[in-house]
């Protein structure tokens, strides 16, 4: 199952694996796929320590980084992170900053430890100006990945200059055409389905689509993938490889805690919801209490990007780093596709892989054991 795209990256299968998690990210890497690191919320200073790490273990082998930048938000003629920081805590409502405090306080989260902590500018082309910067400094980092919109065209160029790839994510067919205008390498195309930023559509309707409207350019499946059978129905779309990301979260290697694992266990299909409440663009997540809150009629709406986000950071570190405290649960930021049913065992990125192949194996002999020879 390599692909023309997985020979022009050099990777042995193609499963590209989102994730915040750098275990994950050289997990993958050494088994065949490509790991990507999701370095929203990270900073600089964060994003150079993860990278360091990455390359000290990761050997001859190659990963990506995934930033955010999206097309339009508040705040985006702001030219330095100082003039951002001024104008995001101008623009967010006292009663916002009390709804998210209490919305904490009710469910147990302890308070932060350092409230000087520098907190990200998470969404803005101010911070991810400075992480595709770093990014670029690593000879094993063969690509950029921009999770909101078609990259800026200086980024573009810059990372073609590098000798790099870049892509995108796409949940709508018009952004994989403005994609594929705009010069990128690849596109990775969610369907709904998918943790975090996706679209409306279904991806058995927009893979097929996203494959015929951008050809030759090489598209990535991505959302509702979680088995070899789901690879081998993408794959038979035309697409040049899969890009998952909710089932290396409950990995031996992923950095999530007992509680976190346990939600995701418990979880079904149907209990994921599509909510602005934590970023400000729609995004699929646990459905649970802080969801729900944010839709009340009697509460507040939740800001644009990045202003949510920037509401949001603490809550989503605290209710990380608590995860198993009081009922912080009922408040944790867990984005994660509708595939979170298929998550029932704790397992190794390598066996993940290995399963997902013999999976895709068995599947294609049952498809040519039923295809008429001849």
């Amino acid at each position: 199952m390599q692909t023309e795209f997985c020979k022009q990256l050099g990777i042995d299968v193609p499963i590209f694996a989102f994730t915040h998690c750098r275990d994950v990210v050289v997990a993958v890497s050494k088994a065949g796929g490509i790991g990507v690191l999701g370095a929203v919320g990270f900073s600089p200073a964060k994003l150079k320590e993860e990278l360091d790490w990455i390359d000290a273990h990761i050997g001859d082998h190659i990963y990506g980084v995934d930033t955010a930048i999206p097309q339009k938000y508040e705040g985006m003629d702001k030219t330095s992170p100082e003039e951002l920081v001024a104008m995001l805590q101008d623009a967010i409502p006292q009663q916002h900053r009390e709804f998210v405090s209490k919305l904490l306080s009710d469910a147990g989260v302890p308070e932060w430890p350092d409230q000087d902590d520098e907190v990200s500018l998470s969404f803005s082309a101010v911070q991810a100006q400075l992480l595709v910067d770093e990014a670029l400094t690593r000879p094993k980092c063969r690509m950029i990945v921009n999770a909101l919109g078609t990259p800026p065209d200086d980024i573009i160029k810059q990372v073609h200059d590098s000798g790099r790839l870049i892509g995108a994510l796409a949940g709508r067919l018009k952004h994989g055409i403005n994609h594929k205008k705009a010069g990128l390498d690849f596109i990775v195309c969610q369907g709904s389905e998918g943790g975090g930023h996706a679209g409306e559509v279904t991806s058995m309707i927009l893979w097929p689509q996203m494959v015929d409207a951008v050809a030759p350019l090489p598209v990535l499946a991505a959302g509702g993938i979680g088995n070899g059978r789901q690879i081998l129905a993408a794959m038979s779309m035309g697409v040049a490889g899969v890009w998952m990301g909710s089932m290396w979260l409950n990995s031996e290697e992923a950095n999530a805690e007992p509680a976190q694992r346990e939600s995701y266990m418990k979880a079904t299909s149907e209990d994921t919801v599509r909510s602005r409440s934590f970023t400000g663009k729609t995004a699929r997540m646990l459905k649970n209490e802080w969801t729900e809150a944010w839709e009340r009629a009697d509460t507040p709406d939740p800001l644009p990007m990045p202003l949510q986000g920037y509401l949001t950071f603490d809550a989503v570190r605290r209710t990380h780093r608590y995860a198993g405290s009081g009922d912080c649960q009922k408040v944790a930021f867990n984005p994660i596709g509708q595939v979170v049913g298929q998550i029932n065992t704790v397992e190794s990125c390598r066996d993940i892989v290995f399963r997902l192949l013999n999976e895709y194996s068995e599947a294609l002999d049952h498809v040519n054991a039923i295809t008429p020879q001849g």
